[in-house]
């Protein structure tokens, strides 16, 4: 199974869109599948439903800040290369999707209210919007690994 088909199944099994994405990479990040999944858990739905950036884009983001990010034994060379890989990752997503902004990629749908709830199920936007939203951050990351 492609590492997108894990994502979009673990994403399908429940998990959100930043856990879905931040999971598949556990193995190569040397990361905890249970520490992964709380760490990225406030981030789906565009940051606890606020409709910021994409969850899924958020999970990639920390896939590319545990694989090439700055920790204690870093230098500033090691900030400038994640930075350069997530503005590359933004910038993919978007050409692909429009928005790497979770509220234009579903239309304005307002998560936090019944309303907005009951126009993302009518529409389908699970199948319709977010699951391709997983698959393409998880295809890009891998490139960018």
């Amino acid at each position: 199974m492609e590492r997108y088909e894990r994502a979009v199944a673990k994403f399908e099994s429940g998990y959100n869109c930043a856990q879905s994405v931040l999971s598949v990479f556990c193995d190569d990040l040397g990361l905890d599948q249970d520490k992964a999944l709380k760490i990225a858990c406030g981030f789906g739905a565009g940051m606890g439903r606020k409709e910021e950036v994409c969850g899924a884009v958020s999970g990639g983001i920390m896939a590319i800040g545990l694989k090439c990010g700055r920790g204690v034994h870093g230098g500033w060379k090691s900030t400038e290369v994640a930075y350069a890989k997530v503005r590359e990752l933004m910038n993919r997503f978007s050409q692909i999707h429009g928005s790497y902004l979770c509220r234009r990629l579903l239309n304005d749908c307002e998560l936090l209210t019944e309303e907005g709830q009951r126009t993302f199920l009518s529409g389908d936007y699970l199948n319709r919007i977010c699951k391709p939203c997983v698959k393409s951050v998880v295809e890009i990351v891998e490139t960018l690994l």
